[in-house]
């Protein structure tokens, strides 16, 4: 399947096809689990989940049945996060960024400026870097799949005046997930950073409660954030993904044959999206500014200066640890602290 941008912002049909699956009379599953996530229907991510779920349902012959509920339908990121962990719900994709306030070093894929380019990402998050983050992961009591979706590199928006360099962040009040990294790295930048559930930061923008917001792309077309932020400054300041996270009790009560079921589609889903977002992204810029933004784009070394200067990788080396911070470096090709 080839995903076009206007068949991702329109999204109609994924919205038709999302929420439940049906089966056929003679039918009864065996298993039926609810994944959630906080994306909208139009995403990538849920339209190769979708399609993921349905071959699922197949291949086992009906056994599995996976019913996606989007858009933050079942409550925030830290109330998904508890009904993952509680097994409300069986699987959740969630940034390993927000996932730090539960499994602390998961952040460490997520570090301000740290990735060059998307080659440097996958080498890493499909090497030795996610391997060590998966592990994490797994003293948590939750079983996660081996490929990382795709979220992309962030960019910051504004209602004031595009961020060109460090300077411009000073006092700059702008939401923030709900994950200590960031608003240490918006401290660090002098910037006032408020820590807001994705599913309340279209209104805060709306009201002014903060000036601006961080998030990809592909995120800032699909949630029409253009609607309410007028600058986009193309920072590539952080590399986010999303990991597919299973409720531990809830996966091991599967045969061992429908596990393999589950986790050969969703991780080859994963794969899939990853390209879907990179397709997304080329032609967005151009979506955008015919939307009204005004993009401009900046240096990272500057930035990285900034956040050097202000002790901020030293803090999180000393947070995250010599073993953490050493595989990070080696698949970033650099010393960073």
């Amino acid at each position: 399947m080839s995903i076009s941008r206007r068949t991702i912002l329109q999204g109609a049909t994924a919205a038709a096809t999302i929420g439940t699956f049906s089966i056929a009379r003679a039918q009864t599953p065996e298993f039926t689990y609810k994944y959630a996530n906080n994306l909208p229907v139009s995403h990538p991510m849920n339209l190769r989940a979708t399609e993921a779920m349905e071959k699922i349902k197949a291949e086992t012959n009906g056994r599995v049945v996976i019913q996606i509920f989007p858009n933050n339908q079942l409550g925030s990121d830290t109330d998904m996060l508890n009904q993952v962990r509680s097994g409300g719900v069986e699987f959740f994709t969630l940034s390993p960024l927000i996932l730090s306030t539960l499994v602390p070093n998961a952040s460490v894929s997520g570090i301000g400026f740290a990735f060059p380019n998307y080659d440097a990402v996958w080498k890493a998050m499909d090497g030795e870097l996610g391997a060590y983050v998966r592990g994490q992961i797994a003293k948590a009591n939750l079983h996660v799949m081996d490929k990382i979706w795709d979220n992309g590199f962030r960019q910051m928006t504004s209602s004031k005046g595009p961020i060109a360099s460090p300077a411009d962040l000073k006092g700059f009040k702008i939401r923030v997930p709900v994950s200590p990294l960031w608003t240490s790295m918006f401290k660090a930048f002098d910037s006032a950073p408020a820590s807001i559930n994705f599913a309340e930061v279209y209104t805060a923008l709306q009201t002014k409660i903060v000036d601006g917001q961080e998030n990809p792309l592909a995120i800032i077309a699909t949630a029409k954030l253009f609607e309410v932020q007028k600058y986009l400054s193309l920072t590539n300041h952080m590399w986010d993904g999303f990991w597919f996270l299973a409720n531990r009790r809830a996966w091991e009560r599967l045969p061992q044959d429908l596990r393999t079921i589950v986790a050969k589609n969703i991780d080859a889903a994963a794969l899939l999206e990853r390209a879907d977002v990179a397709k997304l992204n080329a032609g967005l810029q151009a979506e955008l500014t015919s939307k009204g933004m005004v993009i401009n784009e900046t240096k990272a070394d500057d930035f990285r200066a900034a956040l050097q200067k202000a002790g901020f990788y030293g803090e999180w080396k000393g947070k995250y640890g010599d073993e953490a911070w050493a595989i990070l470096e080696k698949a970033v090709g650099g010393k960073l602290a």
